[in-house]
């Protein structure tokens, strides 16, 4: 696979700072049962990395004396942690939201079968990737017979009250751009989807987030292997909004990763670049009283979050 970072490392993307944290945002493992060509970890079956108990034990510690008011829980498959039920339980005790952002198919896998009624139960926000409506998208993007797995996973969803007004179960849903272009505007994208998946499925969900593919790791490689990385950050660049800087997500969110390591954001973490570009902290070292103000390391790949409508764990900003 080809290395992105020496490509990104220079750079003129303007100086931020961090705000007050708001946000925890856990990498459980890079396993996953799935293998996505978006995939800015590089996740799949063959991959060991998992957070440990001691680890997510630390986490726990952290989250019980900071001001984080959401844990938002990633991978691989999060799931797949032999402690995520656990971390999920303490974190809802401490009356911490929670988000599993969640592939789907991990809802119909053997001895996973009881997992929606567990999320539903705790109250978890779950964010799920659906990168289209169809079948044929979906399944080239992400393997045979995921998009069938997914519709599965979300008629689950929805019968636990998932995706209904009023029901306090959180159901969005995600979209990541088939190749090297930007996302269509984020509401127009979703009364799509709302109007496919409801006539042909009869499946309803609360929001659609519409995230920018970044130019690292599995998506970056192929890039550089079809000749178009350059293009594709010229993309980036040429979209760039200075307003989009006051609502990037690395101003109120610290990315652990399934080490305990700190980074600015998911992004940084699988680059390698630390927590404010410097030596390399544990969460165990975190005091998060003294993070307000401090620097965000940045590369050429923070334009993905700044282009267009802007792009982050949550969705466009505008």
């Amino acid at each position: 696979m080809h290395a992105t970072l020496p490509l990104l490392l220079e750079t003129d993307f303007p100086a931020i700072r961090r705000g007050p944290l708001q946000t925890l945002q856990v990498n459980l493992g890079y396993q996953c049962n799935q293998s996505c060509l978006h995939c800015h970890v590089n996740a799949g079956p063959r991959r060991m990395e998992v957070m440990s108990t001691d680890i997510v034990e630390a986490v726990i510690r952290f989250l019980d004396n900071s001001p984080v008011s959401t844990l938002d829980l990633t991978g691989g498959a999060p799931e797949l942690n032999p402690a995520f039920r656990h971390l999920v339980s303490a974190a809802r005790a401490l009356d911490i939201a929670v988000i599993d952002r969640c592939n789907l198919t991990i809802l119909s896998e053997p001895g996973y079968e009881d997992l929606a009624e567990f999320l539903a139960d705790q109250g978890v926000e779950i964010t799920a990737s659906l990168p289209c409506y169809s079948r044929e998208n979906v399944d080239k993007q992400r393997g045979d017979g995921v998009f069938e797995a997914s519709i599965a996973g979300l008629r689950k969803l929805n019968r636990l009250g998932y995706g209904a007004e009023g029901s306090g179960c959180t159901l969005n849903l995600v979209y990541n751009p088939q190749g090297p272009s930007l996302p269509p505007p984020q509401d127009r994208l979703e009364a799509d989807y709302k109007s496919h998946l409801g006539q042909d499925f009869d499946i309803r969900f609360n929001h659609l987030l519409t995230i920018t593919n970044q130019p690292i790791a599995r998506f970056g490689s192929t890039l550089i292997s079809k000749g178009q990385f350059s293009d594709y950050m010229q993309l980036l660049r040429d979209s760039y909004r200075p307003a989009n800087l006051e609502a990037v997500m690395c101003r109120s969110l610290i990315s652990v990763d399934w080490q305990g390591y700190l980074y600015d954001c998911d992004f940084n973490q699988v680059l390698g670049i630390p927590l404010a570009g410097g030596p390399r902290r544990h969460l165990r070292e975190l005091a998060a009283a003294g993070l307000p103000g401090m620097p965000i390391a940045v590369a050429d790949h923070c334009f993905g979050c700044t282009a267009g409508q802007g792009s982050s764990c949550g969705g466009a900003f505008s």
